[in-house]
């Protein structure tokens, strides 16, 4: 396989646009001394691709990007990739600078990967044309596809975006803001300026809990970091949402979603270091969260227990109630 070349022939796109189920941002997993335990990913991965995952995320924010160096990034993209052999789609994380995220993207397409998201930029706050140049460059860099991921330092006006459609490479926008009226008018934008099937993700922490908003502005695409630690909860969700099930949906936002959100909110880097104790408690041991980010307290791996157990009983009730409607 030439390097730059998707590990199928479909075009990543096309295998992201109707998902199966969730798209998956594995965690990475490391051994007691710290370093990286490929064994362990490699189980993470395929467990979540058994489960129905419908993309894996590779080395991506839940998956400590920040915290591995070039050589156990390519590590970590070439496991996806031979884990999931085919079966489903990897994306691999791209980041820093420019220069850095150019030497991320070729480590991800000689490792095979079927498409890159495109972090933002490592620390500067750049004018518009800056960062439509620096994802230029990214896409510019190998043959594989391109999602650019808005958030923090990365806030893209509706033109920027428009022009991000209009480049080769680029087929993408995630959404990590959470600015509705923002995303309303880069989708309207886009969809004038450049008719076509440019992609949109949810890409908020948590997104189930913002994904019926997401959805009315014809957002279907969203991360789930649920889906590392609790995919019976994540999988149901998907489903009742793609369903038009509002009954489940609303449930699992009121019992588990909202409970989940809220215990996040706790701890700095509980976006991930809440995520790998849920791993862990499942019974996968993925190791601790590298610095600067710090493993959740006693208490809070505590409470987070009893609401992935009163996630499973609300699965539980909602078979009962449809055996009963039956």
């Amino acid at each position: 396989m030439d390097p730059g070349e998707p590990v199928t022939s479909a075009p990543l796109a096309d295998r992201l646009r109707v998902p199966s189920g969730p798209l998956f941002f594995p965690v990475t997993a490391y051994g007691p001394d710290g370093s990286l335990d490929l064994a362990t990913y490699r189980a993470h991965v395929r467990a979540g691709v058994e489960a129905g995952a419908a993309a894996v995320f590779a080395a991506c924010g839940t998956g400590e990007f920040h915290a591995l160096d070039p050589e156990e990034f390519e590590a970590c993209v070439r496991a996806a990739v031979t884990e999931t052999a085919g079966r489903v789609p990897v994306v691999a994380g791209a980041g820093y600078g420019t220069a850095l995220a150019v030497r991320y993207a070729r480590l991800a397409a000689s490792a095979g990967a079927d498409g890159l998201l495109a972090m933002p930029p490592y620390l500067v706050v750049a004018p518009q044309e800056g960062l439509l140049r620096h994802y230029r460059e990214v896409a510019a860099a190998t043959a594989l596809p391109v999602i650019v991921y808005q958030r923090d330092n990365a806030v893209l006006t509706p033109a920027t975006v428009v022009e991000l459609a209009r480049t080769e490479g680029i087929i993408g926008l995630k959404d990590g803001l959470g600015d509705l009226d923002l995303m309303q008018r880069t989708v309207s934008a886009v969809r004038t300026e450049v008719p076509g099937d440019f992609l949109y993700f949810n890409g908020l922490p948590t997104a189930e809990q913002t994904q019926l908003a997401y959805r009315a502005l014809g957002v279907t695409l969203y991360s789930s970091a649920v889906f590392c630690f609790a995919p019976e909860i994540a999988l149901a969700f998907h489903r009742a949402l793609t369903t038009g099930d509002d009954a489940t949906v609303h449930r699992l936002l009121d019992g588990f979603y909202r409970p989940f959100v809220e215990l996040r909110a706790q701890g700095r880097g509980y976006a991930v270091s809440l995520v790998k104790a849920g791993v862990r408690m499942r019974g996968l041991d993925v190791g601790e969260v590298r610095p600067p980010l710090h493993e959740p307290s006693e208490d809070h791996v505590k409470q987070l227990a009893q609401v992935i157990e009163r996630g499973h009983a609300l699965l539980e009730e909602d078979r009962r109630v449809k055996r009963t409607v039956r």
